[in-house]
């Protein structure tokens, strides 16, 4: 993880000596949820690949060990590790593909002249009001791509129904629940300040510069509502009647 520079030396003086300087990088794992009043919330950071099945595993089992229970709905992008660790920890659950990362694989399986074409329409697909609609769309598309874009159409087809998982909710909530945008603003401005600084020593001078960043924006966030909960609450409660605990509405991991 980490690679020392030497300073220049003299050659000259042989006796010269020099403490290496280390360029230590991080990769932190961090993890916003929406509460039940609407506010965000930062529920935990952790230092360590953040495609890991190992990493996502302990941050979700500590997290339900300090009482995180009730999750409704998560977020996240197809990494294999972290849809295993998120399927053990929030069993019924809901999970939702990120739409974004999803268009952003099927534009690499997509040839360059036909990109505009293929961008336009897997956002009708994607802004479907309703999933029968949605999956017409689909059916549009395949046949409209079929011979101009095999892949891209395989890629949608298989992701289609992870990544429509949001048509359920009221659709005001779906333009928030149907990507991790939040989680990448965070992650942009954890990477903002890194570069302001370069150099860690180790884990944890890194995660004192993080945490201090989400305390901050923490706090912040609790300034505004992110979601209007009113709508929300009467449409759980109908969907699932009798459930205690949700405390947590969203994950975006």
């Amino acid at each position: 993880m980490g690679t020392s520079f030497p300073p220049s030396t003299n050659a000259k003086s042989p006796t010269t000596r020099y403490l290496p300087l280390i360029k230590y990088e991080v990769e932190p794992s961090v993890c916003p949820g929406v509460h039940e009043s609407g506010c965000r919330e930062i529920l935990g950071v952790r230092i360590g690949d953040s495609e890991s099945y190992s990493t996502w595993e302990e941050m979700f089992r500590r997290l339900r060990g300090r009482g995180l229970d009730g999750v409704m709905f998560v977020v996240s992008d197809d990494h294999a590790g972290l849809v295993q660790a998120i399927g053990k920890h929030f069993q019924g659950a809901s999970w939702q593909r990120c739409q974004v990362h999803l268009m952003r694989n099927l534009l690499a399986h997509t040839p360059v002249k036909v990109r505009g074409e293929v961008v336009r329409a897997v956002k009708l697909v994607f802004n479907a009001p309703d999933i029968e609609e949605a999956r017409r769309r689909l059916a549009v598309f395949a046949q409209s791509f079929a011979k101009r874009a095999p892949k891209a159409v395989a890629c949608l087809e298989g992701g289609f129904e992870d990544a429509m998982a949001v048509m359920p909710l009221p659709d005001k909530y779906r333009g928030r629940l149907r990507s991790t945008n939040m989680q990448e603003r965070l992650n942009e401005e954890i990477r903002r300040r890194e570069r302001v600084i370069r150099i860690f020593p180790n884990d944890d001078s890194a995660l004192r510069m993080i945490g201090a960043l989400l305390a901050e924006q923490n706090e912040s966030w609790q300034e505004r509502k992110y979601l209007d909960m009113d709508e929300f609450r009467e449409w759980a409660a109908t969907r699932a009647a009798g459930c205690d605990g949700n405390n947590v509405v969203a994950l975006a991991a």
